[in-house]
């Protein structure tokens, strides 16, 4: 019988019993368990596996050996050594302002129940339930305890347009995880799961031992799905389907050991076989684009963008870093890894066609109307397939004509919607491309045999024209691709004050 297609199902035993696809991670799950502190911390993308993974180290803790036949540990785990599990997850629904301290209550409540204690009627402090809870829990079963918090910063996430609100309930949780620092004898294990890591938050201040693996590359796969993890188990969901295509759109998050695609949209793609933005539209962060719009942030420089690591690994609420939110959010992955003096260094892409396209469009909707941005990224394909770069011309100048002044006012503006624009598009656009004389500011490469190479100026007058097409054709950067049927160069001049193309330059040099 062919299993089933896992879509939204985050319980192990019901994904094992209800003849789901499993994917099978625990290896890795063996490996976190056996050869590290027992302290860990793990921050993924939204809809990633984490509460899967959560919910497997549960079961395994708790003894459930008919769940784990046939797979990895099965014959590695000692299934005689029962612990007691406390969960806590704050993955569903969205947490409002009245409501974070009462979804902290409901949760300890449940493992109270779930632990057929009662002792919780002796106080109404948060912290002291959470502490009654893992010491009376650890009397109870004369074992340590093992403690799983999935999605722990939820309820600051969701109060995060609101610096003010996000900081009440930052300090609150501060309060509420510092339980866990002073009761190692009674822990046995302990996994937090999350998006954000947060650097001020100080949430788990006194826990040195916590490891934090969200970029370790041993643990990079355990979520997610590489490769050839989706030949291997949707071998029979992907008969006649394009390979290649489905990578491109899906594929390329990367946590330091293979890529990976993010299960939630790949499921849902192998389901309806229609290429779609299954994961971007179920919870595009709109803070997001509200702080790019306010920041005047110069998206264009996202791509190719070189961060040191200590950016990605933190998070300020009061000081919000574009960069790390974007990767830590999943809109931004890590395309290469530098080892420097003082440590690593990153840079940033869009992880697949999927994000790059979603993400360019939501940035020309600050920019533009509706009625304007509805058909720009057909329009502007077809112009580039059948080489009309008159068309072309009139397009970027109808598009930079109609930006909103009240949205966007420094001159990079109009730089980030050319670049939107043509992302957009879904077409194979590179920014910063390198070449041995320099670096392009745009390439677009279209069915694998046309290339164009833009070069953008923003000029105070007149005289400066020519600028563009020039520093191309010195720099030979159309070398680079001499291996194409076709290349254009493109040069590009903004008037700084007038905010109108005044010079567009073009040659075709094969």
């Amino acid at each position: 019988m062919k299993k089933l297609l896992p879509i939204g199902i985050s319980d192990f035993n019901k994904l094992i019993q209800g003849n789901y696809i499993y994917v099978d991670k625990t290896e890795y799950i063996y490996k976190l368990i056996t050869e590290g502190g027992g302290y860990y911390f793990l921050s993924k993308p939204r809809r990633f596996g984490k509460s899967l993974l959560i919910s497997t180290i549960r079961y395994l803790f708790e003894g459930q050996k008919n769940l784990f036949k046939d797979l990895y540990i099965y014959n590695k785990w000692n299934w005689d050594e029962i612990y007691p599990v406390i969960r806590i997850s704050f993955a569903k629904d969205i947490v409002k302002k009245e409501d974070y301290k009462k979804r902290v209550i409901q949760e300890l409540l449940k493992n109270y129940l779930n632990n057929e204690l009662d002792t919780f009627q002796k106080t109404e402090d948060e912290v002291e339930l959470f502490e009654n809870l893992i010491i009376n829990i650890y009397r109870k079963h004369k074992k340590p305890v093992v403690i799983l918090i999935d999605e722990y910063d939820k309820p600051i996430l969701d109060l995060i347009e609101n610096i003010k609100e996000a900081e009440q309930v930052r300090k609150y949780l501060k309060g509420f995880y510092s339980v866990l620092k002073g009761l190692d004898e009674y822990i046995k294990f302990l996994l937090i799961t999350g998006v954000s890591k947060f650097a001020k938050v100080s949430l788990f201040s006194g826990l040195n031992q916590l490891k934090d693996i969200s970029l370790d590359p041993r643990y990079g796969n355990i979520c997610g799905y590489t490769q050839n993890e989706l030949e291997l188990y949707f071998k029979d969901y992907l008969q006649n389907l394009n390979l290649d295509e489905i990578k491109e759109w899906y594929n390329g998050y990367y946590f330091l050991q293979d890529t990976l695609y993010n299960p939630f949209d790949i499921l849902l793609y192998l389901d309806s076989k229609r290429f779609d933005n299954y994961w971007y539209k179920t919870g595009t962060p709109i803070f997001l684009i509200k702080l790019i719009k306010k920041k005047e942030y110069d998206v264009s420089d996202l791509e190719n963008k070189i961060v040191k690591s200590n950016i990605l690994e933190k998070f300020d609420i009061e000081e919000i870093k574009i960069e790390a939110l974007m990767f830590q959010t999943g809109y931004l992955t890590i395309k290469e890894e530098y080892q420097k003096e003082y440590g690593q260094e990153y840079k940033l892409g869009f992880p697949n066609k999927e994000v790059r396209i979603s993400f360019n469009e939501d940035i020309l909707s600050i920019l533009l109307a509706k009625d304007l941005r509805e058909n720009i990224a057909d329009n502007i394909i077809e112009i580039l397939k059948k080489q009309e770069i008159e068309k072309l011309k009139e397009q970027i100048e109808i598009l930079i004509s109609n930006i909103s002044y009240v949205h966007f006012n420094q001159e990079s503006s109009y730089l980030i919607a050319v670049f939107s624009m043509l992302y957009s598009t879904g077409l194979n656009v590179i920014t910063e491309d390198n070449t041995s004389k320099g670096r392009i500011d745009l390439t677009i490469i279209v069915n694998n045999s046309i290339v164009y190479i833009l070069e953008f100026k923003v000029i105070k007058n007149s005289k400066e024209k020519g600028k563009a097409l020039k520093q191309i054709e010195q720099k030979e950067y159309y070398k680079k691709y001499l291996n194409y049927k076709k290349i254009y160069l493109i040069g590009i001049e903004i008037d700084k004050t007038k905010k109108q193309i005044i010079n567009f330059e073009y040659q075709q040099v094969k």
